[in-house]
C-alpha cells in the first residue's frame, strides 16, 4: 500500500519472458508484474497489438513510470506496485 506522503517510482524494470516484469521500486519493493490476462482479455486494439513479444519488450522507465511507445500504453504507478493490474 502506498501511504499519501511516500513517492514511489519505479527504478528498474526487467523483461523475465511470457509478459512479465520484474519492477524495482525507490523504496525497495519489488513485484513480479504479469501482463497477459490484462493484454489478452481487451478488445482494444491499441493494446492488443502489446501481445507482439517484439512490441512488448519495448517498453522503458519515463521519469519513474513503465511506459510503452511513448505513453501510448501505461499504467497507474499504485496498481504496479500492489500488483493489481485487471483484465
Amino acid at each position: 500500500m502506498i501511504f499519501d506522503e511516500q513517492v514511489i517510482t519505479i527504478i528498474s524494470a526487467e523483461y523475465l519472458g511470457e509478459y512479465k516484469i520484474k519492477l524495482s521500486f525507490n523504496d525497495n519493493t519489488i513485484q513480479v508484474v504479469d501482463f497477459f490476462p490484462f493484454l489478452n482479455s481487451s478488445l482494444n486494439p491499441l493494446i492488443r497489438k502489446y501481445l507482439d513479444k517484439q512490441e512488448f519488450k519495448k517498453f522503458k522507465i519515463d521519469n519513474g513510470d513503465l511506459e510503452w511507445n511513448d505513453y501510448d500504453l501505461c499504467f497507474p504507478i499504485a496498481d504496479l506496485y500492489e500488483n493489481n493490474i485487471k483484465p
